[in-house]
């Protein structure tokens, strides 16, 4: 089943197309990884889906409906989830607090909240400054209040970044959990990762579409092996 198509997509960055023509296809689950190299458009991409940027031009349906001119937060309402390349929380809030935040926007209720600590493992920080965690529980937390929102497609943008081997361990096993009954949409630069829990690749280079398919797929295509070990990407809006 198909829960966003893309057609088309495109945006300009004064006299930069940071995104230009692209089209893409998301089921309603699995993971479906976004690679390229720096400056491909990668996360202009994910912010035409999420409602951060309006396109240029193009179409984005999701569950069939147009959603391409709507603002954020009605597509969070919509059952799109998205969570920063920054980590950004609410440092002097609890855990605790910092999703049930995230769920009041859905209007989720306290069994949510729970529901969301246990699923990754954060119940016993439930009641601990957000700001004094670990930074990979941090970014934990920070999926947390993504999936707190109720998401049918949750966007996650460099999540591994700055992650040591063990919390990035920890992550793959969240995402492949996640996955079972959602879209993951996932940005990242990490190549182990994106093999291990892709079902999808796209890449993008020069704001364009280099290829899409399955990760044995991207792994043997010369395009794409010329992009990452060519110049590639350029110094656009990312």
């Amino acid at each position: 089943m198909t829960l966003l198509r893309a057609t088309g997509l495109s945006k300009r960055f004064g006299g930069v197309h940071a995104v230009d023509g692209v089209n893409l296809t998301l089921a309603d689950r699995g993971t479906h990884a976004v690679i390229g190299p720096n400056g491909a458009g990668k996360s202009t991409l994910v912010s035409l889906i999420s409602g951060r940027h309006k396109p240029d031009a193009g179409s984005i349906l999701f569950d069939d409906v147009e959603i391409a001119q709507w603002p954020a937060n009605r597509r969070i309402q919509s059952g799109i989830g998205y969570t920063f390349q920054i980590t950004s929380i609410f440092g002097d809030f609890t855990c605790r607090e910092n999703i049930e935040i995230a769920a009041q926007r859905v209007g989720g209720g306290r069994a949510a909240v729970d529901e969301v600590l246990a699923r990754l493992d954060l119940v016993p920080y439930a009641d601990t400054n957000a700001g004094t965690l670990a930074y990979g529980h941090q970014r934990l937390l920070e999926i947390g209040m993504g999936l707190a929102q109720s998401p049918r497609l949750l966007i996650l943008d460099e999540p591994t970044q700055g992650l040591s081997d063990a919390e990035i361990a920890v992550f793959k096993d969240v995402v492949r959990d996640i996955a079972k009954d959602r879209m993951v949409l996932l940005i990242e630069h990490n190549m182990a990762v994106v093999m291990a829990l892709a079902d999808q690749i796209t890449v993008l280079n020069f704001g364009q579409c280099l290829a899409e398919g399955t990760p044995d797929e991207i792994r043997a295509d010369e395009k794409v092996q010329q992009a990452y070990l060519g110049t590639g990407g350029r110094d656009a809006a990312a």
